[in-house]
């Protein structure tokens, strides 16, 4: 946002390239359907981001949210993030829901985006 790279806070979401399978066994790049929604999500909306912290990277970690929707939580809802529980337990309840319902990226198989990024991708 206005040339500040920004981490959404307390949420993961899968890296580009990595590979899901759909509720039928079909691949997919799972990074890049996350993208997508989070794109979906904040088109034109007026985003506002409230920073928390800063990452190893110099990135901005923030709470963002594009009107009334806190954009980290609709992820996780969606299905298309997880709650980064090694940083915050703020969307485990997000989590919960989406897996038990099959939302998104819980509909198949995924890998957690931390253990994709261990596993070397």
């Amino acid at each position: 946002m206005a040339g500040t790279k920004i981490r959404l806070f307390g949420i993961d979401a899968p890296e580009a390239g990595q590979p899901c399978t759909n509720a039928t066994g079909v691949g997919y790049d799972c990074g890049a359907v996350a993208t997508q929604a989070m794109n979906q999500l904040v088109a034109g909306q007026f985003v506002t981001c409230l920073p928390r912290d800063k990452d190893r990277y110099g990135r901005t970690v923030a709470v963002c949210m594009a009107g009334q929707v806190d954009v980290g939580a609709a992820l996780v809802s969606a299905g298309w993030a997880l709650a980064y529980r090694q940083y915050s337990m703020d969307y485990v309840d997000e989590e919960q829901v989406a897996g038990a319902g099959r939302q998104g990226m819980w509909a198949g198989s995924f890998m957690p985006p931390w253990d994709y990024r261990h596993a070397g991708r």
